[in-house]
């Protein structure tokens, strides 16, 4: 065999970072034995995989075929490696989640895997649904967890558990105390919304869709907890996952306003790249997202064990 699975990993590496030097800084290495390692890769199987432009390196066609496979298998000879050095253990887990997700019910699904297999080492990273898909695509992340829309050709997307926004304001509000607005009084109010990208602000815009008015939106913010911070001080109101809402409701420091005309269902998904090496760790986490979730039909009636 000509090539060794050092060479794959500083493959994937700057196939990941696009750049020798970044490759080289996340591996540990110096970035001439990293350049010498592509090299010699390329020269041993008489091909390129790279196009070049200045010092920024490209994937050609064939390296683009390339690395999903070098990916599985590197990732299947470090299962291997545990295995022959007696660590029947799951390695790690790249996940990555949307805010709702990520914020609300990821840290904790995260904590209880912790628990069940210690040994396993864990990332969460949390950004906007376009941010995740691109980093699933790019084999970035091993699973992702999403609230929005997601049609990338290479990535596979399963249905989770259902998930609903709604519309809330403070309590001191004119149209807290009916509990429930027409379509008309909400497109009459300043709004407070999740930037574009996300996918909390794409449910809303679909449901919206319909209506002729252009609506006053006064903020758009990238996080949940900063939006009920200005929905409270009576900044306008705003339209999220009840998930995100329910202590706030319960509190009372916040109102749900019903919307009947307005269809504000949709899913949470898994993602994960269609040609990824599927590890233990990855479908054990997944059954056990499902197991934890099997009873409840909302997001909001989700009650998950306490961390100890």
């Amino acid at each position: 065999m000509r090539f060794t699975l050092r060479q794959l990993q500083i493959f994937v590496a700057v196939a990941q970072h696009e750049s020798v030097s970044r490759a080289a800084d996340a591996l540990s290495l110096s970035q001439s034995a990293t350049s010498t390692s592509l090299s010699e890769l390329e020269r041993q199987s008489d091909c390129q995989l790279f196009d070049r432009a200045g010092k920024r390196l490209s994937l050609n066609a064939l390296g683009l075929q390339l690395l999903p496979q070098a990916v599985a298998l590197l990732e299947q000879a470090s299962e291997i490696e545990r295995l022959l050095i007696g660590q029947s253990g799951f390695g790690s887990l790249k996940v990555g989640a949307t805010l709702t997700v990520g914020n609300y019910l990821a840290t904790l699904l995260i904590g209880n895997f912790m628990q069940r297999h210690p040994e396993c080492k864990v990332k969460l990273q949390v950004h906007n649904t376009a941010h995740v898909v691109q980093q699933i695509a790019h084999y970035d992340l091993d699973l992702g967890m999403i609230e929005g829309d997601c049609q990338h050709p290479d990535i596979d997307v399963h249905p989770w558990v259902e998930d609903e926004l709604v519309v809330f304001c403070a309590p001191q509000h004119p149209l807290a105390k009916r509990g429930v607005a027409t379509l008309d009084e909400l497109s009459r109010e300043a709004w407070i919304l999740r930037e574009q990208g996300s996918g909390t602000r794409l449910t809303f815009d679909q449901a919206m869709r319909h209506h002729p008015q252009s609506l006053n939106i006064r903020l758009e913010l990238e996080h949940t907890e900063a939006i009920k911070r200005a929905v409270e001080s009576g900044l306008g109101i705003s339209c999220i996952s009840r998930l995100a809402l329910r202590d706030a409701f319960r509190r009372g420091s916040l109102v749900p306003l019903e919307s009947p005309e307005l269809d504000l269902r949709r899913q949470f998904y898994f993602i994960w790249h269609k040609r990824k090496y599927q590890t233990a760790a990855m479908r054990e986490f997944i059954e056990m997202c499902r197991a934890l979730t099997a009873d409840v039909t909302r997001s909001d009636q989700i009650q998950l064990p306490e961390i100890r």
